[in-house]
């Protein structure tokens, strides 16, 4: 059990930082039932620079002022299908960048979609906690403050 005790403790909802996204302190979702990380974004755009598939996509940083557009491009890591809450599937382009959460910083891969309708910019999914945190889902901001 050394490797649990080394191991974050979230809740169900935290705040953390994309920095290289230049998205700090968004509210996300911790879902252990879903597989893969989402993270809401507008306008997305596949091309290819030098050989290299890249993405370019609008990232509302504030969802309350929907005004402020940060644009990105970014590599395209790969596609996946994902199968959502009610039952669609999706193809989704995935990304790879730094989360920052409770002190601590890890890659993980986001999957870009619309959440336009969902209540957290981001789901945190299973594949980005493995190593790193555990989830106390009767709890809430064991390692972030609420700020929204």
């Amino acid at each position: 059990m050394k490797e649990s005790s080394e191991k974050l403790l979230v809740g169900a909802l935290e705040c953390c930082d994309l920095p290289e996204l230049e998205l700090f302190d968004i509210q996300i979702r911790v879902d252990t039932g879903a597989a893969t990380s989402s993270l809401h974004v507008d306008n997305i755009e596949e091309f290819e620079e030098d050989g290299k598939a890249m993405v370019r996509f609008d990232i509302h940083p504030d969802i309350h002022n929907v005004d402020r557009v940060v644009t990105k491009t970014l590599s395209l890591k790969g596609r996946k299908i994902v199968k959502s809450s009610t039952a669609n599937t999706e193809h989704r382009i995935v990304i790879k960048t730094k989360l920052s959460l409770g002190g601590r910083t890890w890659p993980i891969k986001l999957t870009l979609t619309d959440r336009s309708t969902m209540q957290n910019l981001m789901l945190l999914g299973r594949e980005a906690m493995q190593k790193h945190i555990l989830v106390d889902p009767s709890q809430e901001f064991l390692v972030s403050e609420d700020t929204k």
